[in-house]
C-alpha cells in the first residue's frame, strides 16, 4: 500500500511545487533586491512616484499618486518577504520531498529487486552443483566448490534481508512523517495569512490619508451630488450653484423675458455647469446670457439625487395641496415647510425669496408666480419613482404648481425677514445692465405704459421656449384645478390684480 501511495504522492507533489512556483511574482532564488526590481509591484510603485512628481504637490492627483505609490511599494516589500517564506518553508520541501527522498525509497526498492536476483542465481548455482556432484536432494554438497557457492549464497540473502529491512524503515518513515508533509501547506496558508494582515494594516493606514486628502481638496462637483454632502464640504449654508446663478441673475436677469422658461444654448449651459462644478465662474461671459445662468440653475435642482423638498415629504406636501380652503392649504404647506431638514429648508427659503423678487418683473420677464410654478415645481418635488413624461403632465404636476405658487406668492409670509443673497462671493457684474445683444436697453420701471409697449415689440427673444407644451397644457382648465393664463402679454393691471387675489392670512401660524 505505501509502495502504490509513494508514486501518486510523488505525482501529486511534483505537480504542486510547479503550480506554486508559478505563482511567485519575484525571480525565484534570487536576493531580495533583484527580487524587488523585477516585481511588478516596485515596477507601479515607481511609475505611481513618477507621475506625483511630474503632476506636484498642488494637484489632487499628484497628492493621490504619491501616497498611492509609496503604499504599493510597501506592498511590494511585504510580497518579496512573503514569496521569500513561502520559497523556503514550503517549496523548497516540496521539491526535496517530489525529488529526492521519494525517489531515494523508489531506487531502495529497485536495488532490493536487484538483489533478490542475485540471491535467486546464487541459489540456483549452489542447487546445480549439488545436482552435479551426483548426490542426493536431501544432503548437503560438499567440497570446496560446495562451500564458495553456499557462502555465496548466504551472503546475497543477507544482503538482501539487510536491504528489505532498510526498504521497510525508509517506507515506515515516510508514513510517519506524513504529518510533517501535510504540515507544508498548512505553513502555506499562515504565510498567506500573515502577508495578507500586514498588507490590510497597510491599505488601512493610507485609506485615512487618502480620504484626509480628498476632504481637504475643496474643488469638488456639486452637480447630481446630495445637497448636504456639497455643503458639508464646501462650509455653506446656500449650495454653491444656487448662490452664483441667483447672484448673477439679480444683476443680470431679472427683467429678461421668460427666464427660466426660454432654453439656453446647449452647449453654454454645459460650459456653465462645468464651470460651476469647478467653483470657477466668469460673471462677464454669462451675464450676456441669463437663460443659460436660469438653465443651469434648474438643472442643479432636477439633479439632486432628493428633491430640495425632499421624497419624505413629497405625500404631505401633495395632501397641503388638496385642501380646497386657502386658509387651511397655507397653514398645511406652513407646517410642512417647518419639517424640511435645515440645510434644505435654508437652500428653499433663499430660493422662493428670489423667485418672490422675480415675479416683482413680472410686467417686463412675464413670470408670474404660476408661470414659474409651472416651469420650475417639477426641479423642485418629485416622486421617488419618476413616471413617464404623460404622466408628469397630470395630476402631479398640478399639485407641485398648487404648491409652488403658493410659496411664492405669499414668501414673506412663509419665510419672514430680508435676505441676503449675496453671502459668501460677488458673483454679479458691477452695473445692472442687460448685456444681450439681441435686445435694446431695459426699460424703466416707471415707462408710459404706451413707449413700454412699444419697447416691447421691439424686443426679439434668444431662442425658442421650450417649455410652450407645459405652459400650453395648464391653459386648459382641467383636471378641477383652476389655472392662471399664461398669454404672453403685457398687461399693465397684471400685478395688482394678482396682488389683490393673493391677499395672504391675516396672521402667521405659531411655530410648531
Amino acid at each position: 500500500q505505501v509502495e502504490k501511495r509513494l508514486e501518486l504522492v510523488k505525482q501529486v507533489t511534483h505537480s504542486t511545487h510547479k503550480k506554486l512556483t508559478a505563482c511567485l511574482q519575484g525571480q525565484q532564488g534570487v536576493d531580495a533586491d533583484k527580487r524587488s526590481k523585477k516585481l511588478p509591484l516596485t515596477t507601479l510603485a515607481q511609475c505611481l512616484m513618477e507621475g506625483s512628481a511630474v503632476l506636484g504637490e498642488d494637484s489632487l492627483l499628484g497628492k493621490m499618486l504619491r501616497l498611492c505609490g509609496e503604499a504599493e511599494d510597501k506592498l511590494a516589500q511585504e510580497l518579496i518577504h512573503f514569496e521569500l517564506q513561502v520559497e523556503r518553508d514550503v517549496i523548497e520541501p516540496l521539491f526535496v520531498l517530489a525529488e529526492v527522498e521519494i525517489p531515494n525509497i523508489q531506487k531502495q526498492r529497485k536495488h532490493l529487486a536487484k538483489l533478490v536476483l542475485d540471491m535467486d542465481s546464487s541459489r540456483t548455482r549452489w542447487q546445480q552443483s549439488a545436482k552435479s556432484s551426483g548426490l542426493a536432494s536431501n544432503l548437503q554438497p560438499s567440497g570446496a566448490k560446495a562451500d564458495a557457492l553456499r557462502e555465496e549464497m548466504e551472503e546475497a540473502a543477507n544482503r538482501v534481508e539487510i536491504c528489505r529491512d532498510q526498504l521497510s524503515a525508509d517506507m515506515y518513515n515516510f508514513v510517519a512523517k506524513e504529518v510533517d508533509y501535510a504540515n507544508y501547506f498548512q505553513t502555506l496558508i499562515e504565510v498567506q495569512a500573515e502577508y495578507h494582515r500586514k498588507s490590510l494594516a497597510l491599505l488601512q493606514n493610507v485609506l485615512p490619508q487618502i480620504k484626509a486628502q480628498q476632504e481637504a481638496w475643496m474643488e469638488k462637483p456639486s452637480f447630481g451630488k446630495p445637497l448636504e454632502e456639497h455643503l458639508a464640504v464646501s462650509g455653506r449654508e446656500i449650495a454653491f450653484p444656487v448662490e452664483a446663478c441667483v447672484t448673477m441673475l439679480l444683476e443680470c436677469g431679472m427683467q429678461e423675458e421668460g427666464l427660466f422658461r426660454v432654453a439656453p444654448s446647449a452647449s453654454k449651459l454645459k460650459k456653465l455647469k462645468a464651470a460651476l462644478d469647478c467653483c470657477v465662474v466668469d460673471m462677464q461671459e454669462y451675464s450676456a446670457d441669463p437663460h443659460a445662468i436660469a438653465g443651469a440653475l434648474k438643472s442643479y435642482l432636477r439633479e439632486l439625487p432628493e428633491p430640495l423638498m425632499t421624497f419624505e415629504l413629497y405625500e404631505e406636501w401633495i395632501q397641503a395641496s388638496n385642501i380646497a380652503e386657502q386658509e387651511k392649504r397655507l397653514q398645511a404647506l406652513w407646517n410642512a415647510c417647518e419639517k424640511l431638514p435645515k440645510a434644505n429648508y435654508n437652500n428653499i427659503r433663499y430660493l422662493i425669496k428670489f423667485l418672490a423678487k422675480l415675479t416683482e418683473y413680472q410686467d417686463m420677464n412675464k413670470m408670474t408666480p404660476s408661470n414659474i410654478a409651472i416651469v420650475l415645481g417639477p426641479n423642485l418635488l418629485w416622486p421617488q419613482e419618476d413616471g413617464n413624461m404623460t404622466e408628469m403632465m397630470t395630476t402631479v404636476s398640478l399639485q407641485i404648481v398648487g404648491i409652488i405658487e403658493p410659496l411664492i406668492q405669499h414668501a414673506d409670509w412663509f419665510f419672514p425677514g430680508d435676505i441676503e443673497f449675496n453671502l459668501t462671493g460677488n458673483y454679479g457684474s458691477p452695473m445692472h445692465v442687460n448685456h444681450n445683444a439681441n435686445y435694446s436697453s431695459m426699460p424703466s420701471p416707471d415707462m408710459d405704459h404706451a413707449d413700454r409697449r412699444q419697447h416691447d415689440q421691439a424686443r426679439r427673444p434668444l431662442s425658442v421656449a421650450t417649455d410652450n407644451m407645459m405652459l400650453e397644457f395648464y391653459k386648459k382648465d382641467g383636471m378641477g384645478v383652476k389655472v392662471m393664463d399664461t398669454s404672453w402679454v403685457s398687461r399693465r393691471g397684471t400685478s395688482v390684480v394678482r396682488k389683490a387675489s393673493s391677499t395672504p392670512p391675516a396672521a402667521q401660524p405659531p411655530a410648531p
